[in-house]
């Protein structure tokens, strides 16, 4: 016997795990809520934790404005690692002791403010002719 879909309308804003992909989280949700219809505005890569909003029912309507909303992001760095994925979970291939001081990084915080063209890393959630960068980057 088929389960009947629940008529959910609006949004929900997870607070993503680490070691989870959206649709994994999505998955999760859908299975907790059983909304007829349900999408995330965006993805994060299972490295990232933060907020992932997910429309429910008639607000998966408006998805495509959430998408572009302005965003903002938090980070950690970690000085004196270089790795080959540029996170946490690439092997390092290089150390170094140089830190930089307060005014550097300040200094410097400009140069990446306001508009900016980014070029995403090779494990980045971005998708590459309909697959993830991080998957195709994964197998090779």
């Amino acid at each position: 016997m088929k389960k009947t879909k629940n008529a959910l309308n609006g949004w929900v804003v997870l607070d993503k795990d680490l070691d989870l992909t959206s649709t994994q989280a999505l998955g999760r949700l859908k299975r907790l809520l059983n909304p007829m219809k349900a999408g995330h505005a965006g993805t994060l890569d299972p490295l990232a934790t933060g907020c992932l909003p997910i429309a429910l029912g008639e607000a998966t309507k408006t998805v495509q404005y959430a998408q572009h909303g302005r965003k903002t992001y938090e980070f950690e760095v970690s000085w004196g690692e270089s790795r080959t994925t540029d996170d946490l979970e690439g092997d390092v291939v290089d150390f170094s002791d140089l830190r930089p001081s307060q005014e550097d990084v300040q200094a410097i915080l400009p140069d990446y403010t306001g508009r900016i063209l980014q070029t995403p890393p090779q494990f980045a959630a971005v998708k590459i002719n309909g697959e993830r960068a991080y998957d195709i980057a994964r197998d090779g």
